[in-house]
């Protein structure tokens, strides 16, 4: 995968956060715990998305989708 170089700067509290984080879970550079972080709340991010989407459904659909026949396993 290819990277691109991104300086941050950090309130101090959050430095510390990611100095320990990267000793406690063995982590091989602080870049690894800014990356895990990141996809985090890339994946948060998108839960948030596909939650809105899905409230957005119309649930006259859901009638339209029914064969008639009731709930077996087949």
């Amino acid at each position: 995968m290819r990277t691109q170089k991104l300086s941050v700067s950090l309130p101090q509290p959050l430095y510390e956060f990611v100095e320990q984080y990267q000793i406690q879970q063995h982590c091989k550079t602080r870049s690894e715990v800014v990356s895990e972080a990141l996809r985090l709340l890339q994946q948060h991010y998108l839960e948030q998305c596909y939650q809105e989407a899905n409230a957005e459904l119309d649930d006259d659909f859901d009638s339209t989708i029914s064969d008639g026949l009731d709930d077996e396993t087949w």
